[in-house]
């Protein structure tokens, strides 16, 4: 094989799970023509080497598939320089979806690009090259060179900012000459060639931009606001030029209007470059929380070291006052911790030895020795900043219609004012006004008020849930979350503080409550349910030791079996621990009338027996949450039915609903069962939303429209979930849904303002009933006024 001609691939592989699976995969690409492979079972990748004009990287990719494993897609982030409206944004996109195994999606408010892509298909080096290709520049993005890129734009800004006041002294005076035409005579005040001095270096010094970034779009194949913008003012100062230099005395010069323009738009794009920085000031915020320096111990001794240098298994100290480095244990000491930026809530929460303790957090009374856990980009802290970027980096499906207009509007802007220039001149006869209007329709025509419609109000919306404990993973879901109108919640955990307690004991005749305890303990003591730990936290209260059994076997959602060894009873003897309908369902006659009084208290009863008989039951409390009657209260307020699932029997499932105001329910509902309850629910045509905290609830967050987990949910839990909820409440919810709602809200105003500014800014620039100073001015403060908008919701407050 000639190397030279030859294409490496390096890609990541996923589902191993032996080496055979790795001879496998290699067996089945080396059947390929022209391809030499090696997979590397210990390093989970293939490096497959491609002779020229033989297979394709699609294909090696389509081949691994095909034998049952998978290439996982790779995730890239870019800042992309020289963008100056959202018809850059999509082409730029445009361009990068065009390639195999791609998916880009572009943000304008943010400069960013966020693309998906199929190792072998394409590479970072690759995307970069393609957007160069457009008209643009861009640079990976990392972590490490924010605090560069941010000093990077601060840089930008000021230079803008000098070239933005020269531009006022040089179209000052031309501005107040443009003011004494106006007067008796029209006289000029200023001689027409000290006019062409000063509007020179604005045009195309000061300009420049608008010409190079109009260059870079039309040879990227297509057009952008600089193109408006250059041909507009270019068409002014081209005609006054030509009437200077000919000494044309007869007829107007326009050379206020073109240096008056630029000076207009180089206004409105520093102010919506200053608007958008407060877009991620959220973000910004929570980078700010993390302190740069940690004291660890190092051989008995405390030295002060750099965050990132810091190690799993590192003990670290905190003072009073301070802030903590990374996630980690308490080792010793306590104190009250501010975790304010993490679920928003104001009071310290206690801390003592064994309890968590996150980045970022403030250690605001005692000292406190902490063993790291999670550093780096493993903290929560890192966690919830990558998660709001990439929810600022998606689209909502509101943002189609804006995108599908910026796609084409440059080109009709144009063709709107060559046809006012040819009907102008050709009715009017007119060279002069004909040019006015032509100009007047180019320069007020405003993509950029459309791009930054839907993207900036997101940022803001997904940066001020993130300081008050709502994590939106992406802005379908904040758009779907408005629309909800049924909300599923699960009773444990949610409604309840899941944290389930024995509250009565109640054995038959001639058992003792210490060897029914013994039994439920021991019975217990093989499952992972969250009942199972109330009782055997209860035995472990008492001093009682959980009886010895064998042959354990667990029917979900029932019961267990197990054959248990307690010497009181008899020995060693097969018994049965469940819901009083499992022991009726294997031939036990239950006692009604003991166990009627706990379930009408909405206490969960468990039932304990074999041999024929039932030894006993026991009564299990899990505490209503004290914000869950309000919350269900303020939901049903927005118009949102909530609905309660829940696995007990019918009497505990209606006493929990009516303690929280819930009036609808189901009972008796297995963990399998919940996500066909979501979608009894969705096939009525209703948007639902599921809020869970366990891994039973993952099938049923997953089939939801829009998905919460709650902070005390497992992993699984909350990686299922489209929005991520770090408070413990139901109130939490509410939150989400009324920031949902604000943020749509604010877009849809927004959207509003865009398109009514360009439908009725046109027509009348066209009629001839604007300046194109005024209309350069109007265009220069509609994006500002868009973005000062979405900055609104930064004044949101949760409930």
């Amino acid at each position: 094989m000639n190397s030279s001609s030859a294409l490496r691939l390096d890609l990541p592989l996923e589902g191993m799970t032996c080496v055979a699976c790795a001879a496998r995969i290699e067996k089945s690409l080396n059947k390929m023509p022209g391809v030499v492979a090696n997979v590397n079972f210990a390093a989970e990748s293939a490096r497959v080497t491609l002779e020229a004009n033989s297979s394709t990287p699609a294909a090696v990719v389509e081949t691994i598939q095909r034998t049952g494993y998978s290439v996982p897609v790779q995730v890239a982030e870019f800042q992309v320089y020289g963008m100056t409206c959202v018809a850059c944004a999509t082409r730029i996109e445009k361009a990068l979806n065009k390639l195999e195994g791609v998916e880009a999606t572009v943000n304008f408010a943010s400069e960013t690009a966020r693309v998906s892509y199929m190792p072998g298909l394409a590479t970072p080096e690759r995307l970069i090259e393609i957007i160069q290709k457009t008209g643009y520049e861009a640079n990976e993005r990392v972590e490490a060179n924010a605090a560069e890129e941010k000093a990077r734009r601060a840089d930008a800004f000021r230079g803008e900012l000098r070239l933005f006041w020269i531009s006022v002294a040089l179209s000052l005076p031309l501005l107040a000459g443009m003011f004494t035409m106006f007067g008796p005579g029209h006289a000029e005040l200023l001689p027409r060639w000290l006019q062409l001095a000063l509007a020179t270096p604005v045009q195309f010094w000061i300009g420049r931009r608008f010409y190079i970034g109009g260059y870079k779009a039309l040879r990227g194949g297509g057009a952008n606001m600089d193109v408006l913008v250059a041909l507009g003012t270019s068409m002014a100062y081209g005609l006054s030029a030509v009437v200077t230099l000919f000494g044309l005395v007869h007829q107007h010069v326009y050379f206020e209007a073109s240096a008056v323009i630029i000076t207009l738009v180089l206004m409105g794009k520093l102010l919506e470059a200053r608007a958008k920085l407060g877009t991620s000031a959220a973000i910004e915020a929570l980078v700010r929380l993390q302190p740069k320096t940690a004291r660890v111990e190092r051989d008995g001794v405390l030295v002060e070291v750099p965050v990132a240098s810091i190690q799993k298994g590192d003990i670290f100290v905190v003072r009073s006052g301070e802030s903590i480095p990374v996630d980690g244990l308490v080792a010793s000491g306590e104190s009250g911790v501010d975790e304010s930026m993490l679920t928003g809530e104001s009071l310290p929460v206690g801390k003592h030895s064994g309890d968590k303790v996150y980045a970022g957090t403030i250690n605001q009374q005692g000292l406190l020795r902490c063993a790291a856990e999670g550093v780096g980009a493993a903290t929560m802290l890192a966690g919830i900043i990558r998660l709001v970027r990439e929810a600022q980096g998606t689209k909502a499906p509101i943002q189609r219609l804006a995108d599908q207009v910026a796609a084409v509007f440059v080109p009709v802007v144009v063709s709107i004012s060559a046809v006012t220039f040819v009907l102008w001149w050709g009715i009017g006869g007119e060279l002069a006004p004909a040019l006015v209007n032509a100009v007047a329709v180019l320069v007020i025509a405003c993509p950029c008020a459309l791009g930054l419609a839907t993207p900036t109000a997101i940022m803001v919306g997904t940066g001020r849930g993130a300081q008050v404990g709502v994590l939106v993973k992406n802005a379908v879901a904040l758009e779907q979350a408005e629309k909800i109108r049924t909300l599923i919640v699960d009773k444990t955990g949610t409604l309840t503080e899941g944290k389930p307690v024995v509250t009565d004991v109640v054995p038959t005749a001639g058992i003792s409550e210490q060897d029914l305890i013994a039994a439920a303990a021991g019975l217990e003591s093989g499952s992972a349910h969250p009942l199972a730990h109330a009782v055997l936290e209860y035995a472990k209260q008492k001093g009682i030791t959980a009886a010895p059994i064998r042959d354990f076997n667990s029917v979900t959602g029932k019961g267990v079996q197990a054959m248990v060894d307690v010497p009181a009873l008899g020995g060693e003897q097969t018994l049965l621990l469940g819901a009083p309908e499992f022991l009726t369902h294997e031939g036990l006659a239950i006692d009604a009338a003991a166990i009627g009084p706990l379930v009408g208290q909405g206490k969960t009863v468990i039932a304990v027996g074999g041999g024929g008989r039932v030894l006993g039951y026991l009564a299990i409390a899990d505490k209503l949450r004290a914000s869950s009657r309000e919350a269900v209260g303020k939901l049903r307020a927005m118009d949102i039915d909530v609905v309660m699932l829940t696995g007990d029997n019918a009497e505990t499932a209606k006493a929990i609903a009516e303690a929280a105001g819930v009036a609808n329910y189901k009972a008796q509902v297995l963990p399998g069962d919940k996500a066909a309850a979501v979608a009894e629910f969705k096939s009525a045509g209703q948007v639902v939303g599921m809020v869970g905290d366990g891994v039973n609830d993952a099938p049923a967050l997953a089939a939801a429209d829009v998905s919460f987990a709650i902070g005390a949910g497992s992993d699984v839990a909350i990686e299922a979930a489209d929005i991520a909820l770090m408070r413990n409440d139901l109130l939490s919810v509410v939150d989400a849904i009324s920031l949902s709602r604000a943020t749509l809200k604010k877009i849809r105003q927004n959207l509003f303002f865009a398109f009514i500014y360009n439908v009725l800014g046109i027509p009348l620039a066209a009629a001839g009933m604007l300046n194109p100073v005024i209309a350069g001015a109007a265009m220069a403060l509609s994006s500002v006024s868009v973005v000062s908008n979405s900055l609104l919701l930064r004044r949101w407050r949760r409930a």
